[in-house]
């Protein structure tokens, strides 16, 4: 954290954000309210603003949650990206909704996203691999994620076979990595106001548009 935020944490801390969430904001897109925020988390100097807790379910019900990085917003959805073998994936290819939860401390913000979850397609996939790191693109070669790891240089084996087989910078996208695009339709924002009188202003998705009402905090 840079110390323009850490002096902002101090000065933050438990008494909360006098401006608040404007009238204004109810008649905007959430999507473009949602960019504004995460630009205003990036210039705070937060340490990854892009960073979400992702909470799947199995068919049955079961929750699970992890940090994830946020790749792409617009008015398509959300966008992250994992090897289809984790367990997120195996939970969101079985039941394909999830929510996504994002806190920005300094900024006293936080932003809660419901919806539909679908693969997204394997040339956006393979534009976004094509932008990563050597490095990052060999290491979802080498890992068979969330399976069991007998110990460490397993794994540096197969990061060191990776490299053998592709030794230039064209590492290409493997079949079983990729990314998913959450579809929201429900969308919440969080701003900390003093005495723990928060505003919250929810969107919910309808026919006709988006629709948005306050709640008390």
């Amino acid at each position: 954290m840079s110390l323009k935020s850490s002096i902002k944490t101090v000065l933050t801390l438990g008494k909360g954000v006098a401006s608040g969430l404007p009238e204004a904001a109810s008649h905007m897109s959430p999507i473009v309210l949602f960019a504004q925020w995460l630009q205003a988390a990036e210039e705070s100097g937060i340490l990854l603003p892009e960073s979400v807790a992702l909470a799947t379910a199995t068919n049955d019900g079961k929750p699970s949650a992890r940090m994830v990085l946020l790749k792409e917003v617009d008015d398509g959805g959300f966008v992250f990206y994992t090897n289809y073998g984790s367990r997120k994936a195996i939970e969101l290819d079985a039941n394909p909704h999830a929510a996504l939860c994002i806190h920005w401390g300094v900024l006293q913000r936080q932003v809660r996203v419901e919806g539909s979850v679908e693969r997204v397609s394997e040339e956006e996939s393979a534009d976004y691999f094509a932008s990563r790191p050597r490095g990052t693109r060999l290491g979802a070669w080498a890992s068979k994620q969330s399976q069991p790891l007998s110990e460490r240089d397993e794994l540096e084996t197969r990061l060191r076979e990776a490299g053998e087989r592709f030794p230039g910078d064209d590492v290409p996208l493997p079949t079983f990595w990729g990314g998913y695009r959450l579809k929201p339709d429900r969308i919440e924002f969080w701003q900390g106001r003093a005495d723990r009188l928060h505003d919250r202003l929810v969107f919910t998705q309808g026919e006709d548009g988006w629709h948005t009402a306050r709640l008390y905090p």
